[in-house]
């Protein structure tokens, strides 16, 4: 069933209203008190002899009913005078009140209209609204900084939809090209066979980590944690080195390990990984004889973990595009290893944990990454 529309006077109908109904009862309680006033005031007559003859109003009226007839006639002007005051008062303020709740609710229609005619097509268009910056400017200022952050939001979306449908194009591609090019060749023999099943697998298992990869940063992005406990991330450390230990060891890297012990709080697959994707990231994007550095440590309110390496050398403007999905050392889709999720992901588990993560890149090439977890009680 779709959602109930509410029908009904619209604001700037019942601020009229209110507002005529206001000055209207403020009128009518005048009109009255002016009523009584005149009335007591004008019986507060002299008294005159019995018998004296008086006129009032072109109708003779006996000496000891003169003040009651003075009030009678004085009140009744008040009231035929007081009406039409009366209609005219509330007939201005009516007026009076429409046009300055139009003037002063226009923004808000400009908001209502641009919220209107907002698609994912055109969230380029903002209010920008001018004038004194009163509660309704800053409404609308709140909504253009809203339609900001939409803006980046669903482009990151595209970019990342781009992304990864270009990654995983390219192992699929592989894939039907090996199988094409063998299949075409009626001479193909066993050998011919192998290497394109080699060839198969490897594509298929570059897919596969890449989906792998797709489905936990969609699970961790944006979401609470389902677990909270103490964790240790020496332990944690020492896992994730052990499992980039051949690669560090093929590749000539010096690993120089500074752990204290350090415990945090959340998940500890999540935190696993996360040591594990700055481990694989800094062998991967290290130079062959290079250098790493892991370390963890922190204070009584913060754990932190920290992965430094040797490597090329990185422009600092360009340091925060290595958190963007499929960037690999600020070079878009260009490593033939990873998924270029591994420091996404890294990202969205530290904010998972409510802890922070900073990138700095080292003067001599390389980078250093830090992350700040809460700390275990």
């Amino acid at each position: 069933m779709g959602a109930l529309t509410r029908r009904g006077p619209g604001l700037r109908v019942r601020l009229t209203l209110l507002a005529t109904s206001l000055v209207a009862l403020v009128s009518a309680v005048l009109l009255w008190l002016g009523w009584v006033l005149v009335g007591n005031v004008v019986a507060a007559v002299p008294r005159l002899p019995a018998g004296t003859p008086v006129r009032v109003g072109g109708v003779d009226v006996p000496a000891e009913l003169l003040g009651a007839a003075l009030r009678e006639s004085a009140q009744h002007q008040v009231l035929v005078i007081g009406g039409f005051a009366f209609v005219a008062v509330v007939t201005a303020a009516a007026l009076l009140a429409w046009l300055v709740t139009g003037r002063v609710l226009r923004p808000l229609q400009e908001v209502t209209e641009t919220a209107q005619r907002l698609s994912a097509e055109s969230l380029d268009e903002r209010i920008a609204l001018s004038g004194p910056r009163d509660e309704v400017a800053r409404l609308a200022d709140t909504f253009d900084a809203m339609l900001d952050r939409l803006q980046a939001a669903f482009d990151a979306q595209r970019r990342f939809v781009a992304n990864a449908s270009h990654e995983l194009r390219t192992p699929l591609s592989v894939v039907r090209t090996e199988l094409e090019v063998t299949l075409s060749d009626p001479d193909a023999d066993e050998a011919e066979l192998r290497r394109m099943a080699g060839v198969v697998r490897e594509a298929t298992a570059r897919a596969e980590r890449l989906v792998e990869a797709l489905l936990l940063l969609a699970r961790t992005e944006g979401v609470e944690l389902a677990v909270r406990e103490p964790v240790d991330l020496t332990e944690v450390v020492t896992r994730a080195l052990r499992a980039v230990e051949p690669e560090a060891r093929e590749r000539g890297l010096r690993v120089r390990r500074c752990t204290e012990p350090a415990f945090a709080v959340g998940d500890a697959a999540l935190l696993e990984r996360v040591a594990g994707n700055l481990l694989e990231n800094a062998v991967r994007h290290n130079l062959d004889g290079g250098w790493l550095e892991v370390s963890t440590g922190g204070d009584p309110r913060w754990t932190t973990l920290r992965v430094a390496s040797s490597g090329p050398t990185i422009p600092a403007e360009s340091v925060d595009t290595l958190f963007e999905p499929f960037r690999r050392a600020g070079v878009e889709r260009t490593a033939r290893n990873g998924t270029g999720l591994g420091l996404s992901i890294v990202q969205a588990a530290t904010t998972a944990h409510r802890g922070t993560i900073h990138a700095t890149a080292l003067p001599a090439g390389g980078l250093a990454i830090t992350v700040r977890l809460p700390a275990a009680p």
